[in-house]
This record gives C-alpha cells, sequence and structure tokens, in this order.
C-alpha cells in the first residue's frame, strides 16, 4: 500500500521508509521561525532553558503581524528578536519584508516536500505549493529551534476530487468559503486534506495559497495541493535548485474520498463571528458597512490587487467608508507600483500600507471600533480578532466593490450612487479579571465541571489577541475567556481545582500559547473536550497541562457545576455528583511522559 503526500513528506523527513496514521514520529524541520508577537516568548524559553541552537540558517525570524511596531509591547518584542538575532547570527525578515509564511515561498525555502514550522498557525498555507508547514506555541517552536525537529502524529487523509469547470465569477476565496459551507469547522478537524482535479490543476499559485490559508479556519491540519509543471519552476528559481516532485502514491489509502462538482459553486461571504458561517453573497446584500480590508496571507497576492484594481479604476470609496489595502509582501507591492494599481488605489480613496498581516491580526492598519461593520479579505473573523466591530468575509472583487457601494454588493451590481453612512452605537468595556494562584495537578482529578455547551471555541475566545505581548504566566490568568460570551467574568468566578468540558473543536484558530497558559494561573485543573484544535493539542501536551478528550459524554447526565472526576491514564471521566461514568481516551504515552516531566523542556 503506498503513502498520501502527507504521509510522504513526513516520511521523507523522519528516517522512515513507511509510516501509518497515528504514528508519532521526530520530524526534522527544514524551516524554523517566529514571528513578532510570538518571537520574543520563544526567545524566553530558549534563554531560559538554556537551549542553543541547531543551525542557524535554518532560523528565521519574520516580522509581519505588526511590522509598524505601532504598539509598544510590540515594539518591545520586535528589538528582543533582533537582538537575539544580532548574537545567534539569525536572519531577520524585518518589517519592511511582508507575511512570513508568504516569503519562505518567495525566498525559495519552502517547495514541493519540504517542512517548516512557525508561530503563524497559519503555516499551513505552504501546502500550496505541497510543503508541510505547521504553526505551533512558542515552546514548540523553541524545542524546534534547539532540536531541529519536532514530534508529530501523522493525521489521516482525506482526497478531495473537484469535477466540472469553475464558474467564471467564483474566485478562489469563493471556492474555501464554499468548502466551508460543506464541511463546516471541524468535519475536517485533524485531517490532511489533498486537493485533486482538473479545476484544482489550473489553479495558480495565488490562487492554492488562498485556499491552503484557510485549512485552519476548516479544522485541517493541512490542505495540500500537488504542483504543477508552472510552480515546480517557480520553485526551482526561487530555490536556485533542480526540485523533485513529491506527491501521493497511486495506490494511497485514504480515509475518505469525496468528490464535488465545482459546477455548483457561488460567490459567498462569512458573517461575522465563524468563518464556516457562510452563505450566498446575495443573502447579505446592502448590509450596510463602514470599512473595508483587502490584505491578509489569504487575500494580499497580486492577482488580488488586480481583482480589486479592476473595480476600482475610475471609481471613489464610498463616502463615510474606510478602505484599507495591504500587500502580503514587499514583492507584491513593488509590482502593484509598477502596474500602475498603487495610483489606482489612491485615486480611489484607499489608505495603501507597507506589506504584512494587518488587518487580519488588528496591527499596522488599525481595528475596527464597536457597532463597526468592516468587510474583509482575511481569514478569519472571529468576535474581537479586528477589534471591537463585526466582520464579514469575502473575495477581493466583492470587498472593492462593496467599498464603492457602501454596502455588501457583488461586481456586476455596484450603485451610481452609493449608500450614506450612519453612524453606530457604543457599548460599554467589559472590566479586566483578577489573578489566581495554580496548583500541581495528579494523575486522577476531582474538581467542580464549568460544561461550555459549545463547539469550535477558538483561541480568541479562550485568550484575546490584544494581550498577546504578555510574556508572564502569571498575568495570563485574568483574560481566560473575557471575550467568549456569557463567560466574560470565568476568571473572576473560576475556583482553583475547577475543570472545564467543554465540546468539539476546543482551540482553534491562532497559535498562541497564552490560550493554554491563562488556565494555569486560575488553578484550572484540567480541559476534557470532544476535540481540540490541533495546535492548541500541541501546545497543552507541550506545556504539561493536563487536556483528555471523549467520544461522547452520553450517560453522563451532566449538569453545570457537577464535581467529575477524570483519570488521565484510563480515560475514566465519572460524573461524582451523579454516580455516572463514561470511558474517554487517556492520555498517550507522549503526552503522559511530557505531563509527567512537567513539560518539553524539562
Amino acid at each position: 500500500m503506498g503513502m498520501t503526500l502527507i504521509e510522504k513528506i513526513l516520511a521523507n523527513h523522519s528516517n522512515k521508509d513507511v509510516i501509518d496514521p497515528g504514528d508519532i514520529v521526530d520530524v526534522y524541520m527544514d524551516v524554523r521561525a517566529a514571528r513578532d508577537f510570538g518571537g520574543a516568548n520563544v526567545v524566553k524559553n530558549m534563554v531560559d532553558n538554556g537551549l542553543s541552537l541547531d543551525d542557524p540558517t535554518k532560523t528565521f525570524f519574520t516580522f509581519d503581524c505588526n511590522p509598524t511596531g505601532s504598539d509598544q509591547k510590540y515594539a518591545v518584542n520586535q528589538q528582543i528578536c533582533r537582538d537575539y538575532a544580532r548574537n545567534h547570527g539569525i536572519k531577520i525578515y524585518d518589517i519592511d519584508a511582508g507575511i512570513g509564511t508568504h516569503l519562505l515561498i518567495h525566498e525559495g525555502l519552502a517547495y514541493s516536500g519540504s517542512t517548516a514550522v512557525t508561530t503563524d498557525s497559519h503555516a499551513n498555507i505552504l501546502g500550496a505549493v505541497g510543503a508541510f508547514g505547521q504553526g505551533m506555541g512558542d515552546q514548540d517552536i523553541a524545542a524546534a529551534w534547539s532540536n531541529g525537529k519536532s514530534w508529530f502524529k501523522v493525521p489521516k487523509s482525506i482526497k478531495l476530487n473537484f469535477n466540472g469547470v469553475k464558474p467564471a465569477n467564483v474566485t478562489a476565496k469563493d471556492i474555501v468559503l464554499n468548502l466551508l459551507n460543506k464541511f463546516g469547522a471541524n468535519t475536517l478537524l485533524g485531517y490532511a486534506v489533498e486537493f485533486h482535479g482538473n479545476a484544482i490543476d489550473k489553479l495558480t499559485l495565488d490562487e492554492r495559497i488562498t485556499i491552503a490559508s484557510m485549512g485552519t479556519e476548516m479544522g485541517a491540519i493541512i490542505l495540500l495541493f500537488t504542483p504543477n509543471n508552472e510552480i515546480m519552476k517557480f520553485s526551482e528559481q526561487q530555490s536556485g535548485n533542480t526540485l523533485e516532485l513529491v506527491k501521493a502514491d497511486e495506490d494511497a489509502n485514504y480515509e475518505q474520498v469525496i468528490d464535488i462538482d465545482i459546477t455548483g459553486f457561488v460567490p459567498r461571504v462569512s458573517r461575522p463571528g465563524a468563518p464556516h458561517d457562510t452563505v450566498d453573497v446575495g443573502d447579505v446584500k446592502k448590509t450596510k458597512i463602514d470599512s473595508a480590508f483587502i490584505g491578509s496571507c489569504t487575500n494580499g497576492r497580486i492577482e488580488d490587487l488586480r481583482a480589486a484594481a479592476a473595480i476600482l479604476e475610475g471609481r471613489q470609496v464610498a463616502p463615510g467608508v474606510v478602505l484599507k489595502i495591504v500587500p502580503s509582501t514587499d514583492e507584491v507591492w513593488s509590482q502593484a507600483l509598477n502596474e500602475g494599481l498603487v495610483q489606482i488605489f489612491k485615486n480611489a480613496g484607499a489608505l495603501l500600507s507597507n506589506a504584512g498581516c494587518a488587518g487580519c491580526a488588528a496591527g499596522q492598519v488599525g481595528q475596527n471600533g464597536q457597532g463597526e461593520i468592516t468587510i474583509s479579505t482575511g481569514n478569519r473573523n472571529f468576535p474581537g480578532k479586528q477589534g471591537k466591530g463585526e466582520v464579514y468575509l469575502a473575495s477581493p472583487s466583492v470587498v472593492a466593490a462593496s467599498a464603492v457601494a457602501g454596502y455588501i454588493t457583488t461586481p456586476d451590481d455596484i450603485p451610481e450612487e452609493p449608500m450614506i453612512f450612519m453612524p453606530k452605537e457604543e457599548k460599554a468595556v467589559k472590566p479586566k479579571t483578577e489573578k489566581v494562584e495554580t496548583k500541581e495537578r495528579p494523575k486522577i482529578i476531582e474538581g467542580r465541571v464549568w460544561y461550555i455547551k459549545e463547539d469550535n471555541i477558538d483561541t480568541d475566545m479562550i485568550y484575546h489577541n490584544r494581550y498577546l505581548a504578555i510574556t508572564d504566566t502569571n498575568e495570563m490568568g485574568q483574560y481566560a475567556f473575557d471575550n467568549l460570551e456569557g463567560y466574560e467574568n470565568f476568571a473572576k468566578e473560576a475556583q482553583p481545582g475547577d475543570i472545564v468540558l467543554v465540546q468539539k473543536n476546543f482551540g482553534s484558530g491562532s497559535s498562541r500559547q497564552q490560550a493554554v497558559d491563562c488556565f494555569i494561573p486560575l488553578g484550572v485543573q484540567a480541559v476534557v473536550a470532544e476535540s481540540f484544535g490541533a495546535i492548541y493539542e500541541r501546545n497543552a501536551i507541550n506545556a504539561a497541562f493536563p487536556i483528555m478528550s471523549y467520544d461522547s459524554i452520553e450517560g453522563l447526565d451532566l449538569e453545570h457545576f457537577d464535581t467529575i472526576k477524570v483519570n488521565f491514564e484510563t480515560g475514566e471521566i465519572t460524573n461524582v455528583t451523579k454516580g455516572k461514568t463514561i470511558q474517554g481516551n487517556p492520555f498517550s504515552e507522549v503526552q503522559m511522559d511530557i505531563y509527567q516531566r512537567g513539560g518539553i523542556f524539562n
């Protein structure tokens, strides 16, 4: 039996002839990178644990989240990274370079069959060139910097076969929004997903990047494309090397093979709060907007800017609407300048910023305010992700058309006169909460349960990105769940010894370690969930913070604040209050080992 694409790549980097789903292997990483907001914590882990670099030539910093250093804490963190880089011979892609994952592709560091890890949860964007990329927390990255490799559990693979012809008005962003509508945020959770079919083979690199960049929002480990001849030639040119095409074997074994008729795809928009909550753009037409954003790792490519310019040329952004445009890399910025796109954007009244992540991470071009409605080409619209307002996700052409109209619309339905801006009401800001001391945990724990009946609780809900500059774990507890509706007072009301029990896909979204660490000072003993986001699961295991999964809690008769007992070794979960027990999933050997050692560094 042959191997899938992910299995081929991981086997090639772990000195294994054959690997199977579920195997845990040490994977050699061709690239190990850290961004500006995570980089300072990586440095802290390296210094505090006395770790040395395995290979400085394969180690990088990328300043893309807030390249302007517009926030003082970001500026300090960037300088910490610069000092460390100077002392250890590490290359920095500084504030003039652009988004790190895109740079890895354009610098020829990521290509068919290669491996990379960064502190960016969208590192799996490298699947666009058939490479394995993973976002990881700062502890994971520090370990990779020191060891040159990282342990990884081989995922199961799903193959998507696309049949038919892509409609002319459907963009790459629409493709992934249609897939989100079909699969949601957790159907593909933990899978490596391969894309196949004639319609896929014709996709450009820019289009593949757009689709691959939203694999994290689908819960997938990675969305993988086998490079076509054009992309292989590009990678060889950028790397300066003759490269071997790595692809799945003809007799590879997939968990599922799913046929999809791309002919039925339509332009779609994600409604505020969840990328997977997508609807036909017609369902939200004429929704008044206050601002628009074109950019991010999903849609900051030259093809995206050309699509926007084709609509904006000779037109003006609607009065009262702010349009921000941010290229993904400085190379794209320069190309836009040379092609005259920059002048088109300026004439239309748009703000054009230096290359970077920008609006997606509420970075260099600012945030949106309370009551503000934004339409964005970003990959996430979690509550609070770009500020206090609401965010719709759409393609560059829909965003550009909407910016001109003053409301959500399509390029073929732009009005002669834009809708006039109306002010929004402000909402009260919730107070910060207090921190609580933590304590050690045994293999069997018992405590009061917080039963939160929600799927897809993402890392912005657990620990919002506005607190990412904090490096002291003791300060993090006060912000736990303060962005989860209905649980804003969690940190104030939680008691040492409490256990959190949730549903599917807990910890989806960002790679931030703080979403794990924030529970420690509160004394929370563990988080139990039906499933976890892949990066969150790694972060918790490596930090020795207990997490455990279950297949179903039916029969536990659980209610909020019941007392439960959890056995990490056997997987048993007992409702002590009701005297009922179910079987959960015990710690793996690796998790128990790291847990008993007190963390990956011990």
